[in-house]
């Protein structure tokens, strides 16, 4: 476990709160944000959290402190080492995690959680968020489905939930609303982190004839670009380290949603509501990114095309929870 705090260590977080119940609310001098992480903080998902509080520690609104790599058996143990060390906002990820998380939070209803989750808020003080990149999903469907010359595309996710599942459902219907005929092979590796895995079996695809990968985790770009094809980035910008490999990415852009809540509970307005909604692509939260060069023109206008009707609101990317199959 590792603690890394800019301006004070974790022993020096004593401090006086000022109570300012509105709801599930509260108001301290400096804020103390706690972050746990099951992943490491440069995983995707996480890391685009992270780089948003870092970002409000460093414009001096926030102290923050984080533990990452931490295992669902510990994480229950290191939620409430912080709960104990005087902190106002809990932020993580409990998808793994439920009870435990929601155990923690109702034990100290002085503090707000913020934490990633499938399931409802609860009252009054554990607020749930997850990332709706649906949008830019589809649009990277569509460039993927006009730029693929096999019809034949390989996904592969890390679990088989509904942050994960409504990605790569919004995929493959920007997918086939441009080119029907593609099939797609889908496939789980059950972890967030492993490369390795998520590796072999995109090159398990690519023997089978895909020539554009779906890459929801790491790992999937290194085999499209050790194959010589095209991969579909998700949540952060890869391309930088994947020239001529990333065709598009649906990116996740954290700090909306960190910044607003942070702006809650200084302002003693924070609620258990749903965060999610900041990952919307009108309120700056998801967008897409395309390399021109690979996709070509006619792509390119296709997404924008579609991309200015989602923001206007008279295209809606249809959210679907259920796990996705091969086809």
């Amino acid at each position: 476990m590792g603690h890394i705090n800019r301006r004070t260590v974790l022993a020096a977080l004593g401090f006086t709160t000022a109570l300012s119940l509105s709801g599930a609310a509260w108001a301290q001098d400096l804020l103390k944000v706690a972050a746990v992480w099951t992943v490491p903080v440069e995983q995707q998902w996480a890391s685009r959290l992270h780089n948003a509080l870092v970002a409000a520690d460093e414009r001096g609104e926030i102290d923050y402190v984080y533990s990452e790599n931490i295992s669902n058996t510990d994480y229950e143990r290191v939620m409430r080492e912080y709960a104990e060390q005087g902190i106002g906002l809990l932020v993580g990820e409990a998808f793994g995690v439920e009870q435990p998380a929601r155990a923690v939070a109702a034990d100290y209803p002085e503090i707000a959680f913020l934490m990633g989750s499938s399931l409802a808020p609860v009252e009054p003080n554990f607020a749930t968020f997850d990332n709706f990149i649906h949008e830019p999903s589809y649009l990277t469907g569509i460039i993927a489905g006009m730029k693929t010359e096999t019809n034949k595309i390989g996904m592969v996710g890390g679990y088989a939930i509904p942050e994960v599942n409504r990605l790569m459902h919004a995929f493959m219907a920007g997918v086939l609303s441009v080119n029907p005929e593609v099939k797609f092979s889908v496939s789980f590796i059950n972890s967030w982190y492993d490369p390795p895995k998520a590796k072999e079996t995109a090159f398990a695809m690519v023997d089978a004839g895909a020539d554009i990968l779906y890459a929801e985790r790491f790992g999937v770009s290194d085999a499209a670009k050790e194959r010589g094809i095209l991969a579909i980035g998700n949540v952060i910008d890869t391309s930088a380290d994947y020239p001529g490999t990333i065709l598009a990415s649906a990116l996740w852009n954290g700090a909306p949603m960190i910044d607003q809540a942070i702006k809650d509970v200084q302002a003693g307005s924070f609620t258990a509501s749903d965060y999610g909604i900041y990952a919307f692509m009108k309120y700056g939260g998801g967008s897409l990114v395309v390399d021109e060069t690979l996709a070509g023109p006619d792509a390119v206008a296709a997404a924008k095309d579609v991309e200015a009707k989602i923001l206007d609101g008279s295209f809606v990317v249809e959210i679907d929870d259920t796990e996705p199959k091969s086809n």
